[in-house]
């Protein structure tokens, strides 16, 4: 509101500045002209030009002539000015006279001496103060406007920015609660701050949701998985115990040995994702993945051959360098060699590929075998914490491989993707360039 009123304000008064400048102008020309006829041809001269001037169309001129005591001596304007007789030539604005039709009219005027007597010239200013009526009034209007529809918008922005952040906040309130379904939404169509804020705030409660949902499967299937090599290890602890034979009792502490392996494992692993998941940028480097796929291959091998597999590497010409956490992604390449040394069958066939995803910005690091591979409907499963197959229970481990490996390629901006090899598994890490 006071913004309105100052821009008003100084609209008049610029608007003011600038009809006064150009009565000023006018005046000052005028009387140029007349005291150049007096200086040319006298007073008799100056009157003939005023009574000239006189008879125009111009009913806001002013030229006469006063002496000393400002009484009107020829010309046009009031009988005796009422303004004291100025002793300095100059451009002035207000009321010459006290009789009518001269009194309360403001008018533009210089006064310049001639001999004896003082030339007095210039405008009324009604067509001024009519205008100056007429824009009062509508600056009056434009500011009632102005104000009007500023309470008005400011009242609906402040319904509207209240009602989004009602919204916002009874979403973090129910989630407070412990209600992690609330969502924000957006409105359609919308891309202001708030939408944007919504989104942002909206999927980081899916990445809250699903990581709590993540938790409580990590427990519910820690416990249960850990219920078997726990009383295993009971088991076997206690035969380990009782039993009197030398040999007997190697075998039940090796038995034993086994089953604290698997379990250490376990935890292991479940530690290495969770520390997969909060590693920081600053430990990324720029690696060649030709160069990385090539080193795991040569480094597997010897363990492939050992196992009766043909382990062969594929890296595709010019694939661009990626930043990338070295130690992370090596031990998830791993981790997909080993699942497919389990279960590619002997005298089977593992490729360790790097590729462009053709169409996009991305490139594969995969890893193919010819085994039984993993059907399309429990694919989903086989990615889940502690997700193991049927097909896969008499094989030892925990089923968190695949999960770690998801878990760093998500670290990378990637996926884990799972696709068939027709016969057997082609597991991916998808990341961009």
């Amino acid at each position: 509101m006071a913004t309105n009123l100052v821009l008003a304000a100084f609209l008049w008064q610029q608007i003011h500045s600038d009809a006064v400048e150009a009565v000023r102008r006018d005046t000052t020309e005028q009387s140029d002209a007349f005291l150049s006829v007096y200086r040319s041809g006298g007073m008799p001269a100056l009157i003939a030009a005023i009574d000239d001037a006189a008879r125009s169309s111009d009913t806001s001129l002013i030229a006469l002539v006063i002496d000393d005591t400002g009484r009107k001596r020829s010309g046009i304007g009031p009988d005796h000015l009422s303004i004291e007789t100025p002793r300095r030539d100059g451009f002035r604005v207000g009321a010459l006279g006290d009789e009518e039709p001269w009194a309360g009219q403001e008018a533009g005027y210089t006064v310049r001496r001639i001999g004896a007597y003082r030339l007095v010239s210039g405008h009324l200013m009604d067509d001024w103060q009519q205008e100056r009526r007429g824009i009062e009034r509508a600056l009056l209007l434009a500011t009632a406007l102005s104000l009007m529809f500023g309470i008005g918008g400011g009242l609906v922005v402040a319904r509207y920015v209240g009602r989004r952040l009602n919204a916002i906040a009874a979403v973090i309130e129910g989630v407070g609660q412990g209600d992690l379904t609330k969502r924000v939404g957006s409105v359609a169509g919308g891309g202001d701050a708030f939408d944007r804020l919504s989104i942002r705030l909206d999927a980081m409660l899916d990445k809250v949701e699903r990581l709590m949902g993540e938790l409580r499967i990590v427990t519910d299937s820690l416990a249960h998985d850990l219920r078997s090599p726990i009383a295993r290890l009971r088991a076997k602890t206690e035969t380990a115990i009782l039993v009197t034979d030398p040999v007997q009792r190697d075998v039940a502490l090796s038995g034993l040995l086994v089953e604290t392996d698997l379990v250490m494992r376990m935890l292991s692993t479940l530690l290495e994702i969770t520390r997969s998941q909060s590693v920081s940028r600053n430990r990324f480097t720029t690696i060649a993945p030709a160069a990385l796929i090539e080193e795991i291959a040569e480094l597997y091998e010897p363990v492939a051959e050992d196992a009766g597999i043909v382990l062969t590497a594929e890296v595709e010409p010019n694939l661009p360098d990626i930043v990338m956490h070295r130690e992370l992604m090596t031990q998830a390449i791993t981790n997909l060699i080993d699942n497919a040394l389990r279960h590619a069958g002997k005298s089977g066939q593992i490729t360790l590929r790097a590729a462009f995803v053709p169409g996009t910005n991305e490139i594969r690091l995969q890893v193919e075998d010819r085994g039984s591979g993993i059907a399309e409907a429990d694919r989903e499963q086989a990615l889940s914490r502690f997700g193991r197959l049927d097909s896969a229970r008499t094989i030892p481990g925990a089923g968190l491989g695949l999960s770690l490996v998801a878990a760093v390629a998500r670290l990378h901006g990637g996926r884990l993707e799972l696709g068939d090899n027709a016969p057997g598994l082609i597991a991916a890490i998808v990341v961009p360039r």
